[in-house]
């Protein structure tokens, strides 16, 4: 069995340990969340926020309809960075609080 190495930009090859992040769907980053330690989320977190705006600078230089693969992987790891932001600076756990046994599936993706 083949595994994909997913590649960053070489401008954000220093990320390239955050590559478990870069998951294609919103289910994947949300079971990748459940399953993360606090701890990974903050260094997840505090290493790719301060990226932030260079990585949208970067991506926004290339055809949206057509990202070519490190880029788009780029644009994943962004996701998870959203996907953990609630959970690190307001909740400081994965779950939503008080939510219970409730789950929302997305059901379409966005396009990239």
């Amino acid at each position: 069995m083949t595994v994909e190495t997913k590649t960053l930009p070489a401008e954000f090859a220093d990320l390239q340990k955050y590559e478990p992040w870069i998951l294609a769907t919103e289910p994947e980053r949300y079971a990748k969340r459940l399953a993360s330690s606090m701890e990974e989320m903050q260094d997840l977190y505090d290493t790719v926020f301060p990226r932030l705006q260079s990585a949208l600078d970067h991506i926004e230089t290339f055809d949206w309809t057509n990202l070519p693969d490190p880029q788009r992987y780029l644009f994943h790891l962004l996701q998870s960075l959203v996907m953990v932001s609630f959970p690190v600076e307001v909740w400081k756990q994965a779950r939503v609080p008080d939510s219970g046994a409730a789950y929302l599936d997305c059901i379409q993706e966005p396009v990239v």
